[in-house]
């Protein structure tokens, strides 16, 4: 069905591949859970730029939730996705039913994600990582893209997508997207709609983290010193938010560098909410 303005929105496997058999030239595909917001927009505008089509999945995946986590409450949004989409020149849009993306119940095959799906956001929520890389490797040979946009706010599934194209010979070039930010530093996330007044104040202690550990990297310190300016300012924040973890990587998150490029990731709660961050920086400690 059309969706106005040349977008199409299709629920069902049949008609997705109808409407994907009629997108001559490169695809590009966003995959979210919808409740989008302008950082999706601009995930959808970079697919626009480096893609002849741009096609968009809304799909809340069950198997990413654990059992005390929002799957019932996750804003649930079409219309106004839609008008993002519209917005952002898209051309297709896939809103599958739980039904239409797992027909015979929860897939007893889920792929594994390896160790680095039990550190960081994994240790944290076991089993997230295999559900993420299900549902992302489903909907790419459902979706066929030669192009797929991941925001690098979400930078270990960014990282484990990346990887599983890599290890597994899929066909499509996994394309990261920067963050993008409140004008006072927040990073954009469906989750922020969460926040309470005060607890939004809280919720920037972990921008204002990274930008501490990246001038302390500006600044030649090295990667100890970088750390430790980082959780300074953390606990110099407002309170009421509640450290889950704060480490420095290399750029493929491993055990971090001595020097050289790097990457600052982090994740708090704030109230009942629990939000992730993370920045690029470049460790050149003085001697």
């Amino acid at each position: 069905m059309s969706a106005g303005s040349g977008l199409q929105l299709v629920h069902t496997r049949a008609d997705l591949a109808e409407a994907r058999a009629g997108l001559k030239g490169t695809v590009g595909v966003v995959m979210t859970m919808g409740a989008l917001h302008s950082g999706h927009e601009t995930l959808l505008r970079a697919a626009r730029e480096q893609a002849d089509h741009v096609l968009v999945t809304i799909f809340v995946n069950p198997l990413q939730f654990g059992p005390n986590e929002d799957f019932d409450r996750y804003p649930r949004t079409l219309e106004a996705d839609l008008e993002v989409c519209r917005r952002a020149g898209a051309d297709l849009v896939f809103a599958p039913s739980v039904a239409d993306m797992y027909p015979d119940g929860q897939p007893r095959v889920r792929l594994d994600p390896g160790p680095l799906g039990a550190e960081l956001e994994g240790a944290s929520r076991p089993g997230f990582f295999h559900g993420v890389l299900t549902v992302v490797l489903k909907l790419l040979q459902l979706t066929r893209p030669d192009l797929a946009f991941f925001g690098e706010k979400d930078y270990q599934q960014l990282t484990l997508v990346r990887r599983m194209a890599r290890d597994l010979d899929v066909p499509v070039e996994v394309v990261g997207v920067p963050t993008v930010r409140e004008p006072d530093g927040l990073a954009l996330s469906s989750r922020n709609r969460y926040l309470s007044e005060p607890e939004r104040a809280a919720a920037l202690s972990l921008s204002a983290a990274l930008r501490a550990g990246a001038r302390a990297a500006d600044d030649g310190l090295d990667a100890g010193a970088v750390l430790t300016a980082a959780h300074a300012a953390f606990g110099a924040g407002t309170p009421g938010a509640r450290l889950d973890y704060l480490v420095l990587t290399d750029p493929e998150l491993e055990p971090g560098p001595v020097s050289g490029p790097a990457r600052l990731v982090i994740a708090a709660w704030v109230g009942a909410t629990r939000l992730i961050d993370n920045a690029a920086i470049h460790l050149a400690p003085r001697p």
